[in-house]
């Protein structure tokens, strides 16, 4: 009975889903359908485009130690990342919208602008939005692919500076559950990001845990606090 009911909850959330959701859904044919699937998952495009700022407090171990990733993001393409330990900033980078800058002893001073490169084209807070752009990126449906035991849409996205990606979008519910990165540089040539645990944080639904590698002890992250439209000002990118 148990598992009757377990199966019966498990088929009402599904059919939840596609009766409440599934009315905007696109039938896949393309990586643009996936893309404006996931979209609408989030939250819907016009609801992500009036999101201006999005303020993550993401706390993970580094070098055995707990520390806070701390992520302020501005349109169109301003971003800066703080790492905090114990009440204390201990790194600091930012990209003010055409260069990138850091803290080093106490000075700022400008940074290695190849770890920058990418957000020359970036016009959205969200990815999402900048893979259906055809002026930034060139996507397409290669296949299915588990994540996670999760079936998933594979798509490839080539950036017009030559960055390649591999995204991965469960087929259930859009999510993206995996990101590849494969860099037209030496530095940081590949990368692999998952995303999981999703939940609703007022009208958006984001990621809550990320894990970065393959390797037997990953980086993993878990989303503190996110605020949507709060706590982020020109200033924190000066």
């Amino acid at each position: 009975m148990k598992t009757i009911k377990t199966l019966s909850l498990s088929f009402f959330l599904v059919l939840l889903f596609n009766t409440v959701i599934g009315q905007t859904l696109k039938e896949i044919k393309t990586a643009n359908d996936v893309l404006e699937n996931a979209i609408t998952a989030l939250g819907g495009k016009d609801y992500l485009l009036s999101i201006k700022t999005l303020y993550t407090n993401i706390s993970t171990e580094m070098e055995g130690r707990q520390v806070s990733w701390i992520t302020k993001e501005m349109l169109p393409n301003k971003g800066s990342f703080q790492i905090v330990y114990n009440d204390r900033i201990v790194f600091q980078n930012w990209y003010d919208g055409k260069m990138g800058f850091e803290i080093v002893n106490g000075e700022k001073r400008k940074a290695d602008q190849e770890e920058f490169k990418a957000k020359k084209f970036k016009k959205n807070i969200f990815n999402e939005l900048d893979f259906i752009d055809t002026l930034l990126w060139t996507i397409e449906l290669v296949g299915e692919e588990k994540v996670n035991d999760e079936n998933c849409y594979k798509i490839k996205a080539i950036l017009k500076n030559g960055e390649v990606r591999n995204l991965y979008f469960s087929k259930s519910f859009f999510y993206m559950l995996r990101e590849d990165k494969f860099s037209n540089s030496e530095k940081d040539s590949f990368s692999t990001t998952y995303f999981s645990d999703y939940k609703k944080f007022g009208a958006l639904t984001f990621y809550t845990t990320m894990k970065f590698g393959d390797g037997d002890k990953p980086q993993v992250g878990k989303i503190v606090t996110l605020l949507v439209n709060e706590k982020i000002s020109e200033k924190d990118f000066n």
